[in-house]
């Protein structure tokens, strides 16, 4: 049998590249180490390093042996990490997934009730594509998923969506950009600099439809997944960027921007994915809730 106290010391000196880095390492004597190896080569009749002038290689078994141990060991550090990560025992586990394109300040303003709830949750948050998040979703490894759009109908996933909320669209750009396109709305967004959304995005297409019916032709210069990126380039001046109205005066204030209009006829869902219909996590109860008594006030 693997006897893995000696793997372990075979590893630690292929990863220090020499005997007295790893005694220093594992607090150990030269003669340990150098022993504990030797039976290991000797189990299995085979040598694991070899001496190339002063120093100390690994040999054909030994380059062989050591992806082996380095996924062994990394794998019982990860495990020894998520078992002393785990909540108290009161403390319930809240995994929350937010698709990458979900404006960070629309997802802390959602999950923000959660922390108010007498009953004491541990939240973990994750951002990945959504296809990804409710792939983890199915397999019990997320509690809720958000999104800009509701679960997918081509996906064999088990999943319930409920909107949250809806909201229109507010343009934003630096002061002087703001006084350079200053005129009537929308229509001074026609030849103006913009920073869109990525096509992944659901907002993205109902404004290419809206630029459209309004004949405006702005000219693109960036495409964002990340929303955060977007308003960063906004800020510096790069273009007029897009954000969800509901968090307009937020945007102002954080980003040090002008408003430059509104609009109702482009609008941003948010949904809430889960795998119950009947929603029974108080995380996710809060979450549906906050957001219908808070943010979209607006929502029937």
């Amino acid at each position: 049998m693997l006897n893995y106290r000696q793997l372990h010391y075979f590893w630690v000196v292929a990863k220090t590249g020499s005997i007295v880095r790893a005694c220093e390492q594992l607090n150990l004597t030269p003669q340990t180490i150098s022993g504990q190896i030797s039976l290991l080569e000797q189990t299995y009749g085979i040598a694991l390093f070899q001496r190339v002038g002063r120093q100390l290689e690994l040999t054909e078994a030994g380059r062989q042996a050591l992806p082996y141990a380095e996924q062994m060991f990394q794998t019982g550090n990860e495990l020894e990490a998520m078992l002393r990560a785990q909540p108290d025992e009161q403390q319930i586990l809240f995994r929350v997934g937010v698709a990458d394109v979900v404006p960070k300040s629309i997802v802390y303003r959602l999950i923000a009730p959660t922390m108010e709830l007498s009953e004491p949750l541990r939240i973990t948050c994750r951002e990945d594509k959504l296809e990804r998040l409710l792939a983890d979703l199915a397999i019990q490894r997320l509690d809720l998923v958000i999104s800009d759009s509701p679960m997918p109908s081509h996906l064999d996933i088990k999943g319930y969506s409920q909107k949250l909320g809806e909201c229109g669209i507010s343009f934003f750009a630096t002061q002087a950009l703001a006084d350079r396109y200053a005129g009537d709305f929308p229509q001074c967004l026609h030849g103006a600099p913009l920073l869109i959304p990525g096509a992944e995005t659901v907002v993205r297409s109902r404004l290419q439809r809206w630029f459209a019916e309004q004949q405006i032709l702005p000219r693109i210069i960036g495409e964002f997944d990340d929303s955060a990126l977007m308003q960063a380039f906004g800020q510096s001046g790069s273009g007029i960027f897009i954000a969800p109205s509901v968090i307009a005066d937020e945007v102002v204030r954080q980003y040090g921007v002008a408003l430059i209009g509104q609009t109702d006829a482009v609008t941003e869902s948010f949904y809430a994915i889960s795998v119950e219909r009947k929603v029974k996590h108080p995380g996710i109860v809060a979450i549906t809730e906050g957001a219908r008594r808070e943010l979209f006030t607006a929502l029937p």
